[in-house]
């Protein structure tokens, strides 16, 4: 029985095409309070995708509007 192992290595160019296509999102709440009084609070969403892939997921998660089931109010 022989057991081959795989020596395949990815470089920077195929790891970066990777995370463009399939998208990092990075999502933080930071709260710091002081005897019940809140000093500082930070929200931080990093979405790091190419424009295709966001466009899907805004799309997916209802971010985007359709100009054309917009009406105007005259």
């Amino acid at each position: 029985m022989t057991i081959n192992k795989s020596l395949a290595s990815s470089s920077l160019a195929e790891v970066i095409d990777r995370i463009l296509d399939k998208g990092i999102v990075i999502d933080a709440f930071v709260r710091i309070a002081l005897v019940g009084i809140e000093l500082i609070a930070v929200e931080a969403r990093v979405v790091v995708a190419s424009v295709e892939t966001y466009l899907r997921y805004a799309e997916a998660v209802g971010l985007t509007t359709d100009p054309t089931a917009v009406t105007a109010v005259a």
